[in-house]
C-alpha cells in the first residue's frame, strides 16, 4: 500500500542522511519527489536516479536554504514541475560546535540562518500555493537537543528549540484552512555523520536510550510518511520524538 500516491513532496537538504532517508521512503510510498542540495551536484543526481527507479517524478534543485530568494525559486520550480505541493519537509541543517565562551557570533548566526531561517523561508514562499489548495502538511524535523539543550550546542539547540515554537504557531494559524504542521525531534540516529563519532563516545550516547540502538534514518521517515498521509488529518501542532525513548 502506497500511503502517498499522487502527492507531491519538497524535503530540504536530502542528499545524505536523515534527508535522503525521507525522500526515497516518500518515493516508495508514492510521491513525486522535489529536493535541494546545497553543494553534492553528484550526491543529487545519485538521488534522483534512485527515486526516478521507484516509477515517480524526482526534482533536484541546488539552493541555500538560508535565502528567502534562493527559496521562492525552488517552490516555483516544484509547483511548475508538479503542479501542487503536499508536504514540506523542513530538514536542511548545519552544526558549528562550540562552548559559549568560545563561540564567534559567526557561528551563532550562521546556525540560526540555516536551520531556523531556513526554515521561515520556506514557509512564507509556500503558503500562499497551500492556501489555494486549502490543504498541506509541514513537517519540521527539530532534534531532542531543542527539547534539552546540549553544552556545546548552544546555537544549534536554539535553532531547534525555536523551530518548535515557530511550528506551533504555524498550526494555530493555518488549522482553518485545512493546512498541518507538525515537528519530528531526532535523537542518535546512525548516518555519515555519526560515523565519525568515536566507538565509546557513541557506547555512553546508547546507555541513555532505552531500545539500547542508534536510530536510522529509515525510522525517522517512517513517521514523515504518517505525517504527511491522510493517516494523519487531525495531528497538528505535536512534537514527536524518534529517540528510543531518550528523552522521556
Amino acid at each position: 500500500m502506497q500511503l502517498l500516491s499522487g502527492k507531491s513532496a519538497l524535503v530540504t537538504g536530502a542528499t545524505r542522511g536523515i534527508g535522503r532517508g525521507i525522500a526515497l521512503e516518500f518515493a516508495k510510498n508514492g510521491a513525486n519527489v522535489a529536493f535541494t542540495y546545497r553543494s553534492s551536484g553528484e550526491a543529487a543526481d545519485s538521488l534522483t536516479r534512485e527515486i526516478e527507479a521507484l516509477g515517480v517524478k524526482a526534482l533536484g534543485i541546488q539552493s541555500d536554504a538560508g535565502s528567502m530568494e534562493s527559496t521562492e525559486a525552488v517552490i516555483n520550480a516544484m509547483v511548475a514541475a508538479f503542479g501542487a505541493i503536499d508536504i514540506i519537509v523542513n530538514n536542511a541543517g548545519i552544526t558549528k560546535d562550540n562552548l559559549l565562551m568560545r563561540m564567534s557570533e559567526e557561528q551563532f548566526n550562521e546556525v540560526i540562518q540555516t536551520n531556523l531561517n531556513s526554515v521561515f523561508n520556506t514557509t512564507k514562499a509556500s503558503m500562499r500555493q497551500l492556501l489555494k489548495q486549502r490543504s498541506g502538511s509541514y513537517i519540521n524535523i527539530s532534534s531532542v537537543v531543542g527539547l534539552t539543550g546540549n553544552a556545546g550546542q548552544a546555537n544549534y539547540a536554539a535553532s531547534k528549540a525555536g523551530m518548535i515554537g515557530f511550528t506551533k504557531s504555524v498550526a494555530k494559524e493555518l488549522a482553518s484552512r485545512g493546512i498541518r504542521a507538525n515537528v519530528v525531534c531526532p535523537g542518535f540516529i546512525a548516518t555519515e555523520m555519526t560515523e565519525a563519532v568515536a566507538e565509546e563516545e557513541v557506547k555512553k550516547w546508547l546507555e541513555n536510550v532505552p531500545l539500547k540502538r542508534p536510530g536510522t534514518p529509515k525510522d525517522v521517515a517512517d513517521l514523515c510518511v504518517f505525517l504527511g498521509s491522510d493517516l494523519s488529518t487531525y495531528i497538528t501542532g505535536q512534537v514527536i520524538n524518534v529517540d528510543g525513548g531518550m528523552v522521556m
